[in-house]
């Protein structure tokens, strides 16, 4: 698959709020780094991450440009609450290696309704 299918089968999973079935996009090694977070590295530990994201939140991600270069995909993202980021994500072998998002995580815990942290 080219990386552009892959992350639009990645959305697809996403929105389905199943961490088994979005886990399957990653390679065994991965990495997820959510620039608001440390980088979560390994199939278990993204799946789990996911587990705890979408049992906290409501999340949908709308597609509205992919762009592709090389192993390399760019997502441009919204969601239906307005929040909007951007995700890398480098493939191979069909499979998600190393994924890199950015979002602003204060207007997405208001926006969800989450506590917001705390200094």
């Amino acid at each position: 698959m080219e990386p552009r299918q892959i992350v639009e089968h990645w959305v697809a999973c996403f929105n389905q709020a199943d961490p088994d079935a979005i886990v399957d996009c990653y390679s065994e090694d991965a990495t997820n780094h959510q620039v608001v977070r440390d980088p979560v590295v390994g199939r278990e530990a993204i799946r789990e991450m996911f587990a705890r994201e979408f049992a906290a939140a409501k999340m949908v991600c709308q597609i509205e440009n992919i762009f592709q270069d090389g192993d390399w995909a760019i997502l441009e993202w919204t969601d239906p609450n307005g929040l909007r980021g951007c995700g890398f994500f480098e493939t191979k072998n069909d499979k998600i290696v190393f994924q890199r998002g950015y979002f602003n995580e204060l207007s997405f815990l208001r926006l969800q309704g989450l506590p917001l942290p705390t200094e």
